[in-house]
């Protein structure tokens, strides 16, 4: 600790400024099904989460090694390079909670670290058979595989259920809910506490306080535990309300297999050291279990633009890394111009959120989606009714009109009335 210099500390206190964001920005993954399905109250629940997340920090180390000794060599890399990778991470967290999408706060740290690598020592600083094999594969893949199990684990369990006693299953699937959400909790400390940890690490090792491929100091696990429970017990009301009401409507059974799919998954990449992002994960998840439901319902607009915020993470937090970046390498002087941008930044958006805030008190509420245009097209078409019509009103007399009688020679017919 002795040997931190000034700038370094700079940069430890915006990692976990980041790892706050990524709790509060993060919580959805967790609770957002149990809040809406009125499992557990949305204080508790955010508590609940916030306790486990801690707890889920010390569990593992392995994807934070992936992070400080795997994406980016850490040679010629300088601290102000964390530090501009932090701005960009930050930034794009912030616009996304604004917007209430449940992007990726993982894919936003590794971009603006690549952005920011790029910039300051070209494309060979970056370690690209890591990044395709433990970012961008899980990326693609992990929510497809939880979605198709959370599906699956939905169908299953309504089959399951579809005899049992209805008020005993309630009661059993909001003690399952309760557990599997306490279980994505512990998951979400394990892998994206140690997102954290693995760049102060890197921050340290750049720095040369300690020596490369070191596991985590403990001081470093114990502040970035520390963060993103403050953060997550904090609670992203924006992007919960997407996830828990504005991707589909959540009976318990499917909250309950939504969940326990997600955290099996999450737990699984743990241990290999997979980054994935847990919100990607738990979003398909949700996403497979609303069209797990017979009946159920996706809204596909609000899903679509969850989608894009997902592929645009990556490459707009690396531009905003890169820019950071250009600016730090004028000197002190660019270095405490971009400290100075993010804090207006994150200002700016915090004074955007209170226009239309949204809190523990109207997390449930949420409008209806508008019709798309098929949909209102088929409602626009009346059924003509059944049967004949013995009485025609005033309003439609006019359309009376009578078919004139055939040629003469042809069969003769009655006059018929439209």
């Amino acid at each position: 600790m002795e040997h931190i210099t000034l700038l370094l500390g700079i940069v430890i206190v915006t990692a976990l400024v980041f790892d706050f964001t990524n709790g509060f920005h993060d919580t959805a993954n967790a609770m957002a099904t149990t809040i809406s399905t009125g499992a557990l109250k949305p204080k508790t629940a955010v508590a609940m989460s916030a306790v486990l997340n801690l707890v889920g920090a010390f569990l593992s180390v392995e994807v934070a090694k992936t992070i400080s000794g795997g994406i980016i060599n850490e040679e010629g890399i300088r601290v102000e390079v964390i530090f501009a990778a932090l701005v960009g991470a930050i930034l794009w967290n912030l616009l996304t909670w604004l917007l209430g999408l449940p992007s990726s706060s993982s894919h936003a740290l590794f971009g603006g670290l690549i952005g920011a690598a790029v910039m300051s020592a070209g494309w060979s600083s970056v370690n690209g058979p890591t990044i395709v094999t433990k970012i961008l594969i899980p990326a693609v893949a992990a929510p497809v595989v939880a979605g198709i199990a959370a599906m699956l684990a939905t169908r299953l369990t309504y089959r399951i259920g579809a005899r049992a006693d209805a008020k005993a299953t309630k009661k059993g699937y909001r003690a399952g809910q309760i557990a599997s959400a306490g279980l994505v909790s512990l998951a979400h400390g394990t892998n994206d506490a140690q997102k954290t940890m693995g760049i102060i690490t890197l921050a340290l090792v750049t720095g040369g306080v300690v020596a490369p491929d070191s596991n985590p100091p403990m001081w470093v696990i114990v502040s970035a535990g520390t963060a993103i429970a403050l953060g997550t017990y904090l609670g992203g009301w924006r992007i919960i309300r997407t996830m828990g009401k504005g991707l589909t409507d959540l009976a318990p059974p499917q909250g309950f297999a939504a969940q326990t799919s997600a955290a099996t998954a999450i737990l699984a990449s743990s241990h290999i050291g997979f980054s994935l992002s847990t919100t990607q994960v738990c979003s398909g998840s949700v996403l497979g279990a609303g069209i797990g439901r017979k009946g159920g319902v996706v809204r596909w607009s609000t899903a679509t633009r969850m989608f894009a915020a997902w592929g645009l993470t990556l490459p707009a937090a690396g531009l905003v890394g890169a820019g950071a970046e250009l600016l730090t390498k004028q000197g002190t002087w660019g270095t405490i111009a971009t400290g100075v941008l993010l804090v207006a930044g994150a200002g700016a958006i915090w004074v955007l959120s209170r226009r239309q805030p949204v809190t523990v008190d109207n997390v449930n509420d949420i409008a209806a989606e508008p019709a798309g245009v098929v949909t209102t097209a088929i409602a626009a078409v009346t059924p003509p009714p059944a049967g004949p019509v013995s009485v025609v009103d005033a309003t439609t007399a006019d359309l009376k009109t009578t078919i004139p009688a055939p040629a003469p020679g042809a069969e003769p017919t009655r006059p018929a009335t439209v």
